[in-house]
């Protein structure tokens, strides 16, 4: 494969921007574009349901200075949105009308917030967070709500709940699941969070759905349950997940694995030799794991992003690393390696769930398929490295052994 002469990345998100700065850190001098509909320069997501939320930043994390892109000839069109790929003539198509022709493409169109299919989505008070202006209303909003409604107990809910309860609202989180996070964390860690926001004063409607948003021009007033029950509201985050941006990609003729992401091999390469794609919409054949993963967190936008410039310069290097996010609720602030089955694996704790500083493993087969550190950070090398070896450990191993000796 001969070094590309035009490489074009549809979206300026993490992925699309770490992908483009390494590019040039690898030495390449051919032409990059970035396309990005977004008008503010590339960021990171975390810090939008973290410290800008909380009031603690006042921007979030750039992914490089506002002068990197021109310095390193990096050719960054904001508010400029792809609405059609050509994958035989080698174009992207603009709403603008303007085309791009490339010579290797990167798809890094990211996600959107998933809605709810009942009436009063549109209401005025009904909000998603997702992007930095969305993250800058919706503080701007806590200053005027009294109550609160959260739907979803997945970690954007749960942090955004920790957020408003700063800022002195009244919070309800609603969920179908029986506890925050529990698809994630399974029963018994997620009830050290159903039992921290409880303790701050946030209200639970768990194993009920959303059945109705009420109010009228003026905005939101409620939210109607499944099971009768009418919350009132003066704010409502939806929160129940996002999905993947794959319009174009669908429309240009490229796999969709089952999960609807677009389906890549081990090198992040679609089955169109000259196009990749990286970050929320890549169902990735994932070496390690022996099955497709689709990862919606920073590190793997940022990972996936750095690893695929060499790709697209002609290497073809499998992507191996495990998923990896971070949270960060009240005083409690964790860190997550690997991908569990909690309603299968093994739970082993090392420490107390009561104090909230502890390490959780999720066994099978006697390898560790992945570990939370919750308020300690003095394993993470040894966590990783147990993660990514499956070395095999017994729970007693776990729970009192040197970590570092383990893997």
């Amino acid at each position: 494969m001969s070094e590309p002469k035009h490489v074009v990345i549809i979206g300026s998100g993490l992925g699309g921007a770490s992908a483009a700065a390494a590019l040039r850190e690898r030495g390449y001098s051919g032409d990059v574009l970035v396309l990005g509909s977004e008008s503010h320069r590339p960021y990171e997501l975390p810090p939008l349901s973290k410290g800008v939320l909380l009031g603690d930043a006042e921007e979030p994390d750039w992914v490089r200075e506002a002068d990197f892109y021109a310095d390193k000839n990096i050719d960054l069109r904001l508010g400029t949105t792809a609405v059609r790929i050509e994958l035989g003539g080698r174009l992207v198509h603009d709403g603008s009308g303007g085309e791009y022709r490339y010579d290797r493409l990167l798809l890094a169109t990211g996600s959107q917030p998933r809605s709810l299919p009942v009436p009063g989505t549109d209401l005025p008070g009904v909000r998603t967070l997702r992007t930095l202006d969305d993250s800058l209303a919706l503080r701007s909003a806590f200053s005027a709500a009294e109550r609160i409604v959260i739907v979803g107990a997945g970690w954007i809910g749960t942090e955004v709940a920790a957020a408003a309860r700063k800022h002195g609202a009244e919070v309800t989180v609603v969920d179908q699941i029986q506890a925050p996070l529990e698809p994630v964390l399974g029963a018994e860690v997620a009830g050290v969070f159903r039992d921290l926001h409880t303790e701050h004063g946030v209200g639970w409607r768990l194993g009920a759905g959303v059945a109705e948003f009420a109010g009228g021009p003026d905005g939101v007033r409620s939210v109607k349950l499944t099971d009768g029950t009418e919350l009132p509201a003066d704010l409502v985050l939806v929160a129940v997940g996002a999905a993947p941006r794959v319009e174009l990609a669908h429309a240009a003729g490229l796999d969709l694995s089952d999960d609807g992401g677009v389906c890549v091999d081990a090198t992040l390469r679609t089955a169109s030799p000259d196009v990749y794609a990286v970050g929320d919409i890549a169902a990735q054949f994932h070496p390690r794991y022996g099955k497709r993963l689709r990862v919606e967190h920073w590190a793997n936008a940022k990972y996936q992003g750095e690893h695929v410039a060499g790709n697209l310069l002609g290497e073809h290097e499998p992507y191996l690393s495990s998923p990896y996010f971070f949270s960060d609720q009240y005083d409690l602030g964790c860190e997550y390696r690997g991908l569990a089955d909690p309603d299968n694996d093994e739970l082993v704790v090392r420490g107390d769930l009561k104090s909230r500083e502890f390490t959780a493993f999720w066994v099978r087969d006697g390898k560790v398929t992945a570990a939370m550190n919750v308020n300690s950070w003095d394993d993470g090398d040894a966590l990783q490295s147990l993660v990514d070896n499956r070395t095999e450990v017994t729970p007693t191993q776990l729970r009192e052994a040197d970590l570092a000796g383990l893997g």
